[in-house]
């Protein structure tokens, strides 16, 4: 009989390189693998599960929802989608929202938005939007979405790409003030950058960057779906900055980890250019997604999540930071959003991945060098410790 494993290798395209475990089991920091065997989770699903696994409120939010209501589209209004839309709004200080399934389809619905803004609001000429993105981003894998990526891997091969978006670097707002043109929507930036390394800006950068883009009539538009929801110490990694952007991309977290629940929130002028039959979805905003979603956001403040990410997350890169490992050569973080860039003349940030596997510890490789280390923001001191002498013992091997 064939394994797990070859079973999947045999009938799924090879788009991933999962690490060598076959989960069948979790339940808040912890995972199962089919063995028995125990881990302690430093990937949240790429922060997907910041409230653990198998939280018991959520679990009880899908039971109570599911045996009312789960489907109906958005042909009908349904009694969910407006109290969670309420509370998103309040949370975020947004005026309105716009309900997706998926990160991605957040950001094709951020893009749609900027682009008909511009054209009715801004008055660019019909055809010629453009918004401007950074070098490193990773906002999805549509088409639209990796036409601005700057990874040649991410596009090649998948061409034509779409048309309408300006690369500049990252953390250089003089960058950005030179690529604004009369034709600029919006400039597009996640805070902090998650898949490009966990790559953390200067203090001011995006207080620069909001002044720049309201002195020439650009859309900020903050790509959270990573950095959302407690992961970076505050609730939205911008309020580091101490500014409000113009549009919010959230996802990921916001499904309690258990459903696929995004949504892209700005002022009212922005989002009231949308009219019936302009963009849709027919799984965005359901009973059950939002039902859910209203949970997980009021178990974030009820369980003080945002706090213990500040507090722990301070703790775990100080102590990261005393680890005397010729391995290390940086680390970057932000509350439990932190990245251990590996110097690759000594190893790979895959090979760590695969010691910390072997002794009970679960995280991933970005871009070959950083080991991403963002554990449920659930997670207590004890738990940390357990996870810190794993890493600390398995690093300094590579003495």
């Amino acid at each position: 009989m064939r394994s797990t494993i070859e079973l999947e290798q045999h009938y799924c395209a090879h788009n991933y390189q999962p690490l060598p475990v076959v989960i069948t089991r979790g339940e808040g920091i912890y995972l199962w693998d089919d063995r028995g065997k125990r881990y302690i989770d430093m990937m949240s699903a790429y922060s997907a599960v910041s409230l653990g696994h198998s939280h018991p409120r959520i679990r009880q939010a899908i039971k109570t929802q599911v045996d009312t209501l789960s489907v109906v589209s958005r042909a009908f209004y349904s009694d969910q989608l407006a109290p969670f839309a309420k509370t998103l709004c309040e949370l975020t200080d947004q005026d309105m929202i716009l309900p997706m399934n998926t990160g991605a389809e957040a950001v094709e619905t951020a893009i749609k938005a900027t682009r008909k803004w511009a054209y009715q609001a801004k008055g660019v000429t019909p055809g010629k939007a453009r918004i401007i993105a950074c070098n490193g981003n990773f906002h999805g894998r549509t088409i639209s979405i990796i036409s601005f990526s700057s990874e040649d891997q991410y596009k090649h091969g998948f061409e034509p790409l779409t048309p309408g978006f300006d690369l500049i670097p990252f953390n250089n707002v003089e960058a950005l003030e030179q690529a604004i043109t009369a034709d600029t929507a919006a400039f597009l930036v996640e805070p902090v950058q998650g898949e490009g390394g966990i790559i953390i800006p200067d203090d001011e950068y995006l207080q620069r960057c909001a002044d720049v883009c309201k002195k020439h009539n650009v859309l900020l538009i903050c790509d959270e779906i990573q950095t959302g929801l407690g992961r970076t110490g505050k609730m939205f990694a911008y309020q580091h900055a101490g500014i409000k952007p113009d549009g919010l991309i959230l996802g990921k977290a916001l499904g309690g980890g258990v459903l696929p629940v995004s949504a892209f929130l700005s002022r009212r002028d922005v989002m009231e250019i949308f009219t019936p039959g302009d963009h849709g979805s027919t799984f965005g905003g359901n009973p059950l997604a939002c039902h859910v979603a209203q949970e997980a956001l009021q178990i974030l403040q009820d369980e003080k999540l945002v706090d213990n990410s500040a507090h722990l997350g301070e703790i775990f890169i100080e102590r990261l930071k005393t680890i005397p490992s010729p391995a290390i050569k940086e680390v970057r973080g932000k509350g439990l959003f932190i990245g251990l860039e590996i110097d690759p003349g000594v190893a790979s940030a895959r090979e760590v991945c695969e010691q910390f596997l072997q002794k009970g510890l679960l995280s991933k490789e970005t871009h070959e060098t950083v080991v991403r280390l963002a554990p449920p923001l659930t997670i207590t001191r004890d738990q940390l410790d357990d996870a810190l002498k794993i890493i600390d013992t398995e690093l300094r091997t590579f003495c």
